[in-house]
This record gives structure tokens, sequence and C-alpha cells, in this order.
């Protein structure tokens, strides 16, 4: 059983940064996704995609994954670049 943890990002949607402190435990897929023959819809036999395990702290979510034997592969945070520009700027 394999997974990733990684933290959750902003929503792009909205300026907000709410829930982006929270570290996310996904496993990955152990089988592709393929068609239903009948209605077309994509899906697949494995149930530990619709599990999502959600943590305080990046420690919490590697415990947790090391205490039931998970390799989990962690992704780090890319760094926050602000772009700080004024309003004048626009008309230069």
């Amino acid at each position: 059983m394999s997974a990733r943890i990684f933290q959750r990002p902003k929503n792009a949607m909205q300026s907000g940064k709410a829930l982006i402190d929270q570290w996310i435990l996904e496993f990955v897929p152990a089988e592709a996704k393929k068609p239903d023959p009948l209605m077309g819809w994509a899906g697949s036999g494995d149930m530990r995609q619709q599990v999502v395990l959600k943590f305080p702290t990046r420690e919490d979510a590697k415990a947790y994954a090391a205490r039931y034997g998970i390799e989990a592969e962690i992704h780090a945070t890319p760094p926050r670049r602000l772009k700080i520009q004024a309003y004048a700027d626009n008309f230069r």
C-alpha cells in the first residue's frame, strides 16, 4: 500500500486561506479507471481511492502511515512568492 502526503492547497477561486494548514494522506490508485460499458462513467474496483485522511500536522500524517505500514511519499509545499505591485504600475 502506498500513499502520498501533501498540504492542502489554497483554493484558486477565492482569496481566503482557510484549511491550508491541513495535511492530506491519499492512497495511490492500484488500478486504472475504466469506462462502464452501460453508462460510460469512469470507475474502478479500487476502494482506497475514496479514502482521504486529514491531519493537523505533517508529523501526525507520517506517524499514522508508519503505524499502519503505509509507504508514504511526502510532497513538500512550494514556497509562496508574492508579487508586490502598486496600482500605478498598471499605467507605466
